[in-house]
């Protein structure tokens, strides 16, 4: 079971990853957008991830609206489908 230090820290992750490519999680969920149980389990397999070091130095890096995730991001269709537009 994960703990609740490591979900924390992952919808962190999820949440800054959002932000850094122009997404605002609470104002997608508020529009229907992304249902609440989509991004619980988006933070759930960010915990997966073996690169969320890589991941945090990654988001440090960024300046500004990102375009795409970097490749390691297992969500990464996730939000680009947010991106689109489309509900998910």
């Amino acid at each position: 079971m994960t703990n609740q230090k490591t979900l924390r820290r992952h919808a962190e992750l999820v949440d800054r990853m959002a932000t850094t490519l122009g997404l605002d999680l609470e104002e997608l969920a508020m529009a229907g957008q992304i249902r609440f149980d989509t991004l619980s389990d988006a933070v759930l397999k960010c915990t997966g991830c073996s690169n969320a070091e890589g991941c945090a130095h990654w988001l440090s890096m960024q300046k500004g609206i990102a375009p795409a995730t970097p490749d390691m991001c297992c969500n990464a269709d996730l939000f680009q489908m947010l991106k689109d537009g489309k509900a998910v």
